[in-house]
């Protein structure tokens, strides 16, 4: 089977390439290399892979690539992901997100796609208080720019199904960490800054809970969709590992041998989802697929892998340094 996918030069699609070239599929990355994407998490997978580097909302390009590669599937990770980002500017969002996600689906039905897998996330529902989970059939309340793009493109992914047939099958994964992943996100945030002796910065009191994912984990459960999953089903991809923002923050600086005096609490973000838990009983009881790592030994090795690859890491921060002051304030 030949594989096109999406975004995968970035943090977690690279994962998925990784994955499926091991396990020998034959793998077209499709990537336009913004400032979150690098090929370079793709040196391991040594050149078993055909790249293009193309935006998906690109529809002549796209649509000549379909031509050239005549893929079998589609995995599509393209996806613009942060929040803070969508709240200074969506545009970008929109385009990807919805638009990008449009095309793709487009030319899956022009040519004949066998199964097209959608990334979603878990924030297409909302938000939830301090007890229960969201399950496949809750109803969809996004509440930020990025999770209204994602919750589109989730919708146009399934009305593709219901008009026009496209094999579409659904994941919406928790919170994922891991290695490679960009710093702009809380995990290598906390970690490059107290590697630096800098302050930590803390949205509001640190209360908002995330469900913590292993990218090797997501990675694998959405090969598990790819393989087994029936084409129009929705599939939560879980850990049950969940933790309050601060307790991670305190969790990695503990790892790196610092204190907590490093924390500053800053200006809560706009819309905050209080929190966010998967119940993934059905990708578990249909599909036999359930999470191997857990939280703590997840982010051991995360914090172990940046600290063995800091020049990686390190030549992100002069790209971060205004973005950081433009959206942690006292």
């Amino acid at each position: 089977m030949k594989l096109l996918t999406t975004g995968t030069a970035g943090f977690i699609g690279s994962e998925f390439v990784r994955q499926a070239v091991a396990k020998g599929y034959d793998v077209v990355v499709v990537d336009c290399l913004t400032y979150a994407g690098d090929l370079e998490r793709l040196k391991s997978v040594n050149g078993n892979f055909k790249f293009y580097n193309t935006d998906v909302s690109n529809s002549e390009e796209v649509d000549n690539i379909f031509k050239i590669e005549n893929p079998d599937a589609v995995v599509h990770w393209a996806a613009e992901t942060h929040v803070d980002r969508s709240i200074l500017d969506a545009s970008p969002f929109m385009k990807t997100n919805v638009f990008g996600t449009h095309v793709l689906l487009d030319a899956s039905k022009k040519y004949g796609i066998q199964k097209f897998i959608n990334i979603a996330t878990d924030e297409v529902y909302g938000e939830l208080g301090e007890t229960g989970s969201f399950f496949e059939n809750t109803p969809l309340e996004p509440n930020s720019p990025y999770s209204v793009s994602k919750t589109s493109a989730d919708m146009l992914g399934r009305a593709y199904y219901r008009t026009y047939g496209v094999p579409v099958v659904t994941a919406r994964p928790s919170n994922n960490y891991g290695p490679w992943q960009f710093p702009e996100k809380l995990v290598p945030v906390v970690i490059l800054k107290s590697l630096n002796n800098e302050k930590i910065p803390v949205y509001g009191q640190g209360l908002n809970v995330r469900e913590w994912l292993y990218v090797s984990d997501c990675a694998e459960a959405v090969m598990t969709l790819l393989e087994k999953a029936d084409p129009g089903s929705i599939y939560n991809i879980g850990s049950g590992q969940e933790q309050k923002n601060i307790d991670v923050v305190k969790k990695i600086l503990n790892l790196l041998g610092k204190d907590d005096s490093s924390i500053e609490y800053v200006q809560d973000r706009p819309g905050h989802d209080f929190r966010y838990s998967l119940n993934y009983d059905k990708i578990t009881n249909e599909l036999g697929w359930k999470p191997k790592v857990h939280f703590q030994e997840g982010i051991e090795s995360t914090v172990r892998w940046y600290l063995e690859n800091l020049k990686w890491a390190e030549k992100k921060l002069d790209f971060l340094r205004d973005y950081w002051s433009s959206v942690y304030k006292k």
